[in-house]
């Protein structure tokens, strides 16, 4: 069993006994639960009783259901559970493995070694306001790693990982207060206060990310030690800051729609309605000044009166996402086309090409409009992670493809830039642009995120690896979706999907593809009888006027950004989507000052880069520009692309500045482009998205 049941440090010479490489394929006969896509009414009101309420006895209706990380009451689109799809090969095989054989054990060990979790041993004892490990959010990290565990054990049971799991949940509940409270930080002698910090020490951040993991237990079909913790913390919260008791928010969102799940997931209307008020709070003024201003926590402007998403990136994505929750729930049309809009406006001027948002590191915010440099990206990945949050809850409420493809290129180009690819190291930040070899870090000591110019094992603030964590084991639960008359695929690769239809009708699905490098999908009706649905594939922007679809081998029209086949299907049929894979070239909006001049290369999906190991020697990235008149062609992975080498143009005068004496170019050569995820992994490089050209 790795880690060991004793914790210990690790070491240099002594990993830990492997895991065996590769798992068996889940096969693809599910536990089906039919669930019902719309709720006509949203959770009883506080203080009006259920049995009263319009709608009497649906409050509780999801309570139990299982499901994914989100399960709206009410919706266009009902998002599929553990038991209805699963990955069964290809690129996202790989990645789930990886997570579960690597990166788990990886976050474990390493914050095993730190002492975080341990954290919780000590306020179980008494002993923590003496020696407490890290800083006041470290605990949102061993919840993070929970939620991914959980995840993971409702995708893949594994015995071993089944009892790491509980020891470790049992190690948090020990750390639990009698009236629910629980924080390894604050409330003891010796240490501040609770809620003294609300500004700086995320006490309701990391109740938030503890409820999340809760939730991912019952989604996945457990009613345990977790969520028993989860509802006290939140009925403490409730005590703390419902109505009637203290008007506040935390500087750091999160709690917002953790709570809201967990009202979902348990049918308990009070934990709705603190998601409300919290919401609502947002925005007047409750956090003290900080230098970055009040929009650094969003404490500017209400939420339904923003225009655009602003501030600390993570904190203004998790707080939307609540938001979106609560607007749904509560069947407040108004906040919830609020923050559409606010999508809407930060996606197409705010946002890098790779999906990536938030352009200062100073306070780790979003910049002005089209500030968008790719040298100084920030681009964290815990706020790509947030922008897919809050994309898939726009998606499952309108059925709009846009969320979908906003999801597919930063889950590709953000979030998965994060690891190494032996799931070893991640990137904090996400550079566009690296000038300069960066400096690999020491594999056993804990990196600070600013100084990382390679990916690093362990940081000082390490919210990425556990983000990273709990998202891959939950990947495939974005992948499609289900309604009352059909089923809608939205990410491509290689699974399985069994469910059923509002009305009883059982859907059986196989899907097969070599994406994101090969651009067919095959769809394959499985089960034992024919079965009338609609079957509808979305069609990438990048794909329309050359996409193409064959149903049973004929030749279907593919028009605007989804096509849809509804039909009687037969177990055996295929319908096969062809999506055209050849590499083109993206310019810049002309505002983006930092790249005008430049263009990237994108081929399918992914965009892709230049990398210094894949140059004539004695180039760096620095000094190359793409000849366009030479079109791009694709390779296996990426593309080959035809550039120059040039030295710098001599200044004309003392500084750089008035027209300068321009430099010879080399003669033209051939270069090799990668997918921008996967860029060094092959030691310090440099590496540039946008090319000159």
């Amino acid at each position: 069993m790795w880690p060991p049941a004793s914790p210990r440090a690790p070491s240099k010479t002594d990993p830990g006994p492997p895991r065996p490489s590769h798992r068996p394929i889940p096969p693809r006969k599910f536990i089906v639960q039919k669930q019902t896509t719309e709720i006509p009414t949203p959770l009883a009101p506080i203080g009006e009783p259920a049995e009263s309420a319009p709608g009497a006895g649906r409050s509780a209706r999801g309570a139990g259901r299982l499901g994914g990380p989100v399960l709206p009451s009410r919706s266009v689109l009902r998002p599929l559970g553990t038991a209805e799809i699963a990955i069964t090969g290809g690129f996202w095989a790989e990645k789930q493995e990886l997570n579960a054989r690597v990166i788990l054990a990886h976050c474990e060990k390493w914050m095993e070694r730190v002492g975080w979790t341990a954290n919780f041993d000590r306020a179980a004892d008494g002993t923590v306001a003496e020696s407490h490990a890290g800083i006041e959010f470290v605990d949102s990290e061993v919840y993070k790693l929970l939620e991914g565990m959980a995840w993971e054990l409702g995708r893949m049971p594994d015995p071993a990982l089944e009892r790491r799991y509980h020891a470790l949940v049992a190690r948090v509940a020990a750390a639990q207060e009698p009236d629910g409270y629980l924080h390894t930080s604050f409330g003891r002698p010796g240490q501040p206060a609770r809620f003294s910090n609300l500004e700086w020490g995320h006490e309701l951040y990391c109740f938030g990310h503890l409820i999340q993991a809760a939730v991912a237990r019952l989604r996945t079909g457990h009613d345990d030690a977790l969520p028993a913790v989860a509802r006290r913390l939140a009925d403490h919260v409730w005590d703390v800051f419902g109505p009637g008791g203290r008007v506040a928010v935390c500087g750091h969102p999160e709690i917002e729609p953790a709570l809201a799940e967990l009202a979902r997931a348990t049918g308990e209307p009070r934990y709705l309605e603190l998601a409300r008020l919290f919401v609502e709070r947002r925005g007047t003024g409750t956090l003290g000044p900080i230098a970055y201003g009040a929009e650094y926590f969003q404490d500017d402007t209400p939420v339904r009166d923003a225009t655009v998403l602003r501030g600390h990136a993570v904190r203004a994505l998790y707080l939307s996402a609540g938001a979106v929750d609560v607007a749904v729930e509560t069947d407040d049309a108004e906040l919830r086309a609020a923050v559409e809009a606010q999508w809407e406006a930060t996606v197409a001027r705010r946002t890098y090409v790779t999906g990536g948002m938030g352009s200062h590191h100073l306070d780790e915010a979003f910049g002005t409009d089209f500030e968008l440099p790719p040298d100084r990206a920030y681009a964290e990945t815990c706020a790509g992670i947030a922008s897919n949050m809050l994309s898939w809850r726009l998606l499952l409420q309108s059925g709009d493809p846009r969320y979908a493809e906003l999801i597919e290129r930063t889950l590709l180009n953000t979030v998965l830039v994060s690891p190494r690819e032996d799931g070893r190291a991640f990137y904090y930040t996400n550079t566009l642009q690296q000038r300069e070899e960066g400096v690999e870090p020491d594999e056993f000591e804990v990196t600070d995120r600013a100084l990382s110019s390679l990916r690093a094992p362990w940081f000082w603030v390490s919210c990425c690896p556990t983000n990273v964590a709990r998202t891959l084991a939950s990947v495939q639960l974005s992948f499609a979706t289900a309604s009352e008359t059909g089923v809608q695929l939205h990410q491509y690769g290689s699974y399985a999907i069994d469910t059923v239809l509002g009305d009883g009708r059982r859907v059986q699905l196989d899907v097969r593809s070599g994406y994101p490098f090969d651009g067919e999908v095959t769809v394959e009706v499985g089960g034992e009888t024919a079965v009338e649905f609609a079957l509808t594939l979305r069609v990438p922007s990048w794909a329309r006027g050359a996409a193409t679809l064959r149903d049973r081998g004929v030749p279907v029209a593919v028009d605007g950004d989804t096509v849809t086949i509804e039909r009687r299907f037969t177990p055996g049929e295929t319908v096969v989507l062809s999506l055209p894979m050849e590499p083109r070239v993206t310019r810049p909006h002309p505002r983006i000052d930092a790249v005008r001049g430049q263009v990237a290369i994108e081929r399918g999906p992914l965009v892709l880069c230049v990398e210094s190991p894949d140059l004539p020697h004695g180039l760096d990235t620095e000094h190359v520009e793409i000849d366009l008149s030479v079109p791009p062609r694709a390779s296996a992975n990426g593309a080959v692309v035809t550039l120059r080498g040039r030295a710098d143009d001599q200044p004309a005068s003392l500084l750089p500045y008035g027209d300068p004496v321009p430099a010879p170019r080399t003669a033209p050569f051939e270069a090799a482009l990668v997918p921008y995820f996967s860029w060094a992994n092959r030691g310090p490089s440099t590496m540039r998205v946008w090319i000159p050209a």
